[in-house]
């Protein structure tokens, strides 16, 4: 059980409570139910030491308290272990198809490793997105597994999944329908036809990935016509999808090389996992809902965008993706986080802006419609200044280095311009931020002030 916490510690999926503490539980049952799920260790504290001070009889009760200080109350099941330090109580929280609240009216969500209360506008956002319930859980019609499964693929997922600490599975049936997978009564789901599939898209025709490669900076032939250099249409369940997809941005992606010493070093205009984290990011957060419009790959002489079908998850914004996490398939997260395609839940747009800028490029840009969402990777010809990233920093951060490197300066006039939806004070103190980290540098007073890269 104690091995399901993250090696990080407390998280996006993760609480440590010491001791049984009714509100705390509440909130964090509500945040977890309206987020992607979490376990919660009664017992623990912050170092993940046992306290000793709980006990499974008080728990049972502590959990019917919390439970009905939610609206509606938040179902959770828990399991007891002993360690020589006293016992230990996991709370095991499944993601919610309702909206929950607390009894005072709070909405919470879980944010890094606490519980965030939603404004009013992120709530309506919330709830729509409760409200259209979860596509990768219904059943594909006419699909079954033992005509329509890759047994290979299948095979591939199980051992990758002990190999992550999951028990060997004895029931098979079982732990598929607690994945999601297939239905109650063995028909694959969405989820399932998309991880498992042999053919995918003759149950979901949009499904894959359409690669497309022009020679400049616009969407024409060489010559000037309309055309592309080349075209793939890329299939096949989901772990098929992100790899073939990789090798044919490898392929076309421009390498270069510096010499270290004796040894020659390839150095790739976009960092690896800056780009494969973009392709999972699409594949596990498109909205499969929405049929004739498949996930775009254009690459560009000078920049890569990667776009997908459907707007932007529940309550995220451009303005939050750093801070905020909020799957809209979790189960497909989870299949391809179990593959280990996922490194960390939660955590991807972090590292993706710190390799883009660690590489000496920009940090990658984020574009969002109500029905489509692109991450957009640039590359320079020489580069930017490097500097260690910092991770917790925010998109609206990364924004602001990126126009410093632009620009040579930035004043708080000119961030507001460049991010014009968030509060000035906001925007303040993140430049405030930026100078404690040693990214930029103070110049000048009151109205005169300006920052630069340090």
């Amino acid at each position: 059980m104690l091995s399901r916490l993250p090696d990080r510690g407390e998280g996006p999926r993760a609480a440590l409570l010491p001791e049984v503490d009714h509100d705390l539980l509440a909130e964090t049952l509500t945040a977890f139910a309206n987020s992607d799920g979490g376990t919660l260790l009664v017992g623990l504290d912050a170092t993940g030491q046992p306290t000793g001070r709980v006990s499974p009889d008080e728990m049972e009760g502590a959990l019917r308290v919390a439970e009905t200080r939610c609206r509606p109350p938040v179902h959770a099941s828990w399991e007891h272990s002993e360690t020589p330090g006293g016992s230990v109580i996991a709370i095991h929280v499944p993601r919610s198809p309702d909206l929950h609240s607390l009894v005072d009216g709070r909405v919470l969500v879980r944010q890094g490793k606490d519980n965030r209360p939603l404004g009013g506008k992120e709530i309506r956002q919330l709830a729509s997105s409760k409200e259209t319930g979860s596509f990768e859980e219904q059943e594909s019609a006419g699909a079954s597994q033992s005509e329509d499964w890759d047994s290979n693929v299948l095979d591939e997922y199980l051992q990758q999944r002990q190999e992550r600490g999951a028990a060997r599975t004895t029931d098979l049936q079982q732990l598929l329908f607690e994945v999601g997978a297939i239905t109650a009564g063995g028909t694959p789901t969405v989820a399932g036809m998309l991880l498992f599939g042999r053919r995918p898209k003759t149950f979901l025709p949009q499904s894959g990935i359409v690669f497309v490669k022009f020679a400049g900076t616009e969407p024409r032939a060489a010559n000037g016509s309309a055309g592309y250099g080349r075209r793939e249409e890329i299939n096949g369940p989901l772990a098929r999808i992100v790899e073939r997809a990789w090798n044919v941005v490898w392929e076309e992606m421009s390498v270069g090389a510096v010499v270290n010493g004796l040894a020659r070093e390839d150095k790739l205009v976009y960092p690896r996992f800056a780009v494969r984290e973009a392709l999972v990011n699409a594949v596990c957060h498109r909205d499969y809902r929405i049929s004739g419009r498949r996930i775009e790959i254009r690459m560009f002489s000078d920049r890569l965008e990667v776009i997908s079908p459907g707007g932007l998850p529940g309550y995220i914004t451009v303005d939050n993706i750093v801070e905020e996490h909020f799957s809209r398939n979790p189960r497909i997260v989870n299949g391809l986080f179990q593959w280990g395609y996922i490194e960390e839940l939660g955590l991807g747009i972090d590292r993706m802006i710190e390799e883009m800028v660690n590489a000496g490029q920009p940090p990658p840009e984020f574009k969002a419609t109500p029905y489509s969402f692109a991450v957009i990777l640039n590359a320079t010809k020489t580069g930017f200044p490097t500097y260690r990233w910092a991770r917790q920093m925010n998109e609206r951060q990364a924004r602001a280095l990126a126009f410093v490197r632009e620009n040579g300066s930035i004043t708080n006039r000119e961030y507001r311009t460049v991010v014009p939806t968030v509060t000035a004070e906001t925007l303040r103190l993140d430049l405030v931020d930026l100078v404690k980290r040693g990214v930029l540098l103070k110049i000048g007073a009151k109205k005169g002030t300006y920052y630069i890269l340090k």
